[in-house]
This record gives C-alpha cells, sequence and structure tokens, in this order.
C-alpha cells in the first residue's frame, strides 16, 4: 500500500511539473523538451496541434506592429520619404535628418512608444510605394531612431504612393493585421529572395482566382498585383473564414479551458504533412497574435487543396522536439535581441531571444518544413 502511494505522489508531482506554469527568471531559457501537445484541431485540410509549455515568461512590456500602427506609436514609411528624430542628450530641439531615396527591399521604421517593438517576419505593412513584408523576426527599442527594415515586395507591379501617401499601416480590411502565408514566410525568412516571394505571390494569387471562378470574383483577384488585396477580397476571406474560424474558435476554447497549462503555439500539417511551427514565450504574446496567425495557416490550405493523409500527434510531437540543426547562425544587436537560424535535415529554425534588460529568453520560435 505504502509502495501504491509513493507512485501515485511521484506522478502527480510529474504532472504538476508539466501543467503548472512558472515565471522564469531572467536568463533561463525554456529547453525544447518543456513544450508538449494537445490533441489536434481539424478543419478541412488543416491541422493545428495546441503547443503547451511547463514554463511561461513575462512579456507585458512588448508592443506589437498592429498596435504600434493603431495607435500613431510606429511610423514606417519608404526610405526616401523618412524624416526621423535624432534625440539629443541635453534636451536639445529635434534634428530632421533626410534619409536615402527609396528602394525595393528597406523601408524605415520610427517606434516613438515608451515600450520595445516585435516584429515578425511575414507581417504585411500596406502603403507606400508598394506593399512590404517584413523579412525577418527583431526587436526594435522603445523611442527608437529611424530602423532600417529588411523586407520584401509583395505588390509587383506597382511603384508610386497610394492616395500620394508614403506611409504605411495594418493590411486593410484584415482584422488584426495580416500575416503572410507560410509558403510566402518561408520565401522571405529562409530564401531571402525577392524573385522567389513574388513567385509565391503569384501562385498563390493564382490557386485563389482558381478557388472563387464559380462565384465571378476570379477576374476582381487578377486585377490586382497586391497580395493584400487579393486577400482582402470578399469571396477569398469567404473561403479562408471557412478554414480559420473553426480552429480560431476551438483554440480560443482550448486557451480559456486549459490556461493554466500555458498554451503558447501551434505545429501546422496541411494535407496532412507537417509543414509549420510558431512558438511564443507566453500565451499573452500567442494571443496577440492568434487572429493573424490562424488566418494564414487557413490560407496556406486553401491554396494548397489537396487529398492527402491525417496528421498524427506522435509526427508532430517529433517535428516539434528536433529544433538542433547540423549548421547554425546568428546575429545580434548587443542589448537588444539576437536572432538565430538553424539548419537541420529538412528544416529550418528561426529563433528570436530577447537580450533586454531583464529577459534573455526566446521571444518567439518558428520552425519551417524544408
Amino acid at each position: 500500500m505504502r509502495l501504491v502511494t509513493v507512485v501515485v505522489g511521484i506522478a502527480l508531482l510529474i504532472v504538476a511539473a508539466v501543467v503548472v506554469p512558472c515565471l522564469l527568471q531572467a536568463g533561463e531559457v525554456a529547453p525544447a523538451s518543456g513544450y508538449s501537445l494537445l490533441s489536434p484541431i481539424r478543419s478541412g485540410n488543416l491541422t493545428v496541434f495546441p503547443v503547451v509549455a511547463s514554463r511561461s515568461y513575462d512579456t507585458a512590456e512588448f508592443l506589437t506592429l498592429d498596435e504600434g500602427l493603431r495607435s500613431g506609436d510606429v511610423v514606417v514609411t519608404e526610405a526616401g520619404q523618412a524624416r526621423g528624430l535624432i534625440r539629443h542628450r541635453h534636451g536639445d530641439p529635434a534634428i530632421i535628418h533626410p534619409i536615402r531615396d527609396a528602394e525595393v527591399n528597406r523601408l524605415v521604421l520610427v517606434n516613438n512608444s515608451k515600450r520595445p517593438l516585435l516584429l515578425l517576419a511575414g507581417e504585411i505593412v500596406t502603403g507606400g510605394k508598394q506593399d512590404r513584408v517584413i523579412g525577418k523576426d527583431r526587436i526594435i527599442p522603445a523611442e527608437s531612431d529611424p530602423v532600417d527594415l529588411s523586407v520584401f515586395c509583395v505588390e509587383p507591379g506597382r511603384w508610386v504612393p497610394t492616395n500620394g501617401k508614403y506611409g504605411f499601416g495594418s493590411a486593410g480590411g484584415v482584422v488584426g493585421g495580416l500575416l503572410a502565408a507560410p509558403v510566402v514566410r518561408s520565401k522571405a525568412m529562409a530564401a531571402k529572395d525577392q524573385q522567389q516571394v513574388w513567385d509565391s505571390v503569384r501562385s498563390s494569387q493564382a490557386a485563389m482566382a482558381a478557388n472563387v471562378q464559380v462565384t465571378g470574383e476570379a477576374s476582381a483577384v487578377n486585377s490586382t498585383t497586391s497580395y493584400a488585396r487579393v486577400m482582402d477580397n470578399k469571396e477569398v476571406q469567404k473561403q479562408v473564414d471557412a478554414v480559420a474560424e473553426p480552429v480560431q474558435r476551438n483554440y480560443e476554447s482550448v486557451i480559456r479551458q486549459l490556461r493554466d497549462k500555458n498554451a503558447v503555439g501551434v505545429v501546422v500539417a496541411v494535407n496532412g504533412e507537417i509543414v509549420w511551427a510558431d512558438i511564443f514565450a507566453s500565451t499573452q504574446l500567442l494571443q496577440k497574435y492568434w487572429p493573424k496567425l490562424v488566418r494564414s495557416y487557413a490560407t496556406e490550405a486553401v491554396v494548397t487543396r489537396a487529398k492527402g493523409g491525417e496528421a498524427n500527434i506522435k509526427d508532430a510531437q517529433k517535428f516539434l522536439d528536433d529544433l538542433q540543426g547540423r549548421h547554425e547562425t546568428a546575429e545580434s544587436e548587443p542589448g537588444l535581441y539576437r536572432q538565430t537560424e538553424i539548419t537541420g535535415d529538412g528544416f529550418k529554425v528561426f529563433e528570436l531571444t530577447s537580450l533586454l534588460p531583464k529577459t534573455g529568453f526566446q521571444v518567439h520560435v518558428a520552425k519551417m518544413a524544408d
């Protein structure tokens, strides 16, 4: 009897260690083995496996791009039109400095808020001379001077300002902003090639046009070169919503019911194949990005419709656990962030680690299948 009691006690301790999150001290990093999966949520050919972690981090200070653009605290503009405020130590008046001419793969951002700004690769800003997609995860300091952004065009064919304005905002009618589908995100993040980004935009546009052919909206989809405007088309939105809404509703229910399990991300499968994973440092951060994330995954499912098998939790867990590769590169802005790119057999991992005071943890991890 005593042996049974001891065994049960040990089992309960193990469960508690897995389920109950704790706030980590600065500098501690949760290992990949700290992640586990819940039962999958399926909608059509899209499957998402909720990722839960045993630990959580304080991410309340981070500002998202959509929050910053809505409040006006974050300004994004063409390089040639940027006039950033250069702050001086002794309270001298700010001096306005012109920046270089506009370029396809460069934008300039100013963060005027008192919070550090988190940018995710794949986030789309619309306006300026053409819509762009952010090329890499990064952190912009609070009250920053103008920062050059590495971006890619997702609107081939336009090089004139919208309504004479050079500023940018979140994608028009898409609630919570727009995040490109994994097929586009991967070309910006891993390939880092403008032509491949354009090719993926065009193929997505063609697939969407074919899907809405029966509604008579194909000509409207084909009449624009803008990825954001394609996604803003009402018939396209209906198709994406049909896949996204059940997943979003069910996952939000999971977050509410299992908040103590600390849901921090998802592993994504399309047509039975594991294609992507997004993991955040906290449930709070995941919730901010979830509306645009789920639409990104749903878009991928819509444009790659095909009959396939059914992804299982064993394969998803294996994909999640295998974060070590054979080649690793890193770039860092001291005291701000470190971005690490890991190349493995058939996959790439991108880890964004905050180096701000009282942090030292991975804010976002993205893994893609090659």
